[in-house]
């Protein structure tokens, strides 16, 4: 029997998470009281009617019990019930946004502000996001990129290292991307904006593609950022970081930088992370033909 414990901050996608497991064929059961998952797990594995797999939402609302799951874990370990701990996180700045969007309460707010919420119960879920096998920051993804981690790092049961890169491309001139962990500059190739043909192209388009990577520096700068990515990962992961945004820049973000991330991106999708490519400005001021 499979069993997946899904936990984390509040509003960083568990009910999603537990929604596209269930459609998954997992039998679910979201705040279940900590002291009957012992129970229920034998009950599960046990003889006559058997699960295939279940998934349990754990969260913050299980008040002052919450500090008995460590026993009950490891009560299931006496058991030998073999289970798994995803943990999902999100940025503070995130889960605030999210919670005023849907205009939900945070089950630690009551009077208090939401902020304040977050970081109590941030220090309170610490434990098990120490325990976790899995930790999938949410902070990044949509919905269908949720289920795509899922689908990798759960329902295939392939192998994750807990780091969610997002290659992001940009226009300098609009700003560094404020969530940026590494930034790239990569306005030394020639600007295909000015050659005539491409000025009302993108970088998701082939003729431009073909003009910033036929120069032998683009090549270059791709094998090399490669490198140094492959060599940075597993060491981000080491200290424990769970998202890393790369962004690379040119002067508009619409060419050179949409190029390269698309490139990189491409590259990283061969690695075990989980990755995917976003093009912040790629139609800020389209430039129109008269």
């Amino acid at each position: 029997m499979k069993m997946v414990i899904v936990t984390g901050m509040s509003g960083a996608g568990k009910s999603t998470t537990l929604n596209v497991l269930e459609d998954e064929g997992y039998t679910c059961v979201d705040n279940m009281p900590i002291a009957l998952i012992p129970k229920f797990a034998e009950m599960a594995s046990g003889s006559g009617r058997k699960y295939d797999a279940i998934a349990l939402g754990i969260d913050i609302r299980s008040g002052e019990s919450l500090g008995d799951l460590d026993d009950v874990l490891e009560q299931l370990d006496k058991q030998r019930c073999s289970y798994k701990i995803l943990y999902l996180d999100s940025s503070d700045e995130v889960l605030v946004k999210r919670y005023k969007e849907t205009r939900r309460t945070h089950p630690l707010a009551k009077d208090d502000r939401v902020d304040h919420a977050i970081e109590l119960e941030r220090k309170q879920m610490e434990f098990l996001k120490k325990r976790a096998d899995y930790i999938l920051d949410t902070s990044q993804m949509l919905t269908r990129e949720l289920k795509q981690e899922l689908e990798r790092i759960i329902l295939g049961e392939g192998h994750y290292n807990n780091l969610f890169v997002t290659v992001l491309s940009f226009g300098f001139k609009y700003g560094i991307p404020s969530d940026a962990d590494l930034v790239f500059d990569v306005r030394f190739l020639p600007n295909p904006y000015y050659v005539e043909g491409l000025k009302y192209l993108t970088g998701n388009d082939e003729p431009i593609q073909s003009f910033v990577m036929g120069f032998q520096a683009a090549q270059e700068f791709l094998d090399k950022l490669q490198d140094m990515l492959l060599f940075l990962l597993p060491n981000y992961v080491e200290e424990g970081k769970n998202s890393l945004v790369i962004a690379i820049g040119c002067t508009g973000g619409k060419h050179r930088s949409v190029t390269l991330a698309n490139a990189v991106a491409d590259r990283l999708k061969n690695t075990e992370y989980g990755c995917k490519v976003e093009h912040r400005d790629i139609n800020k001021d389209a430039a129109r033909k008269k």
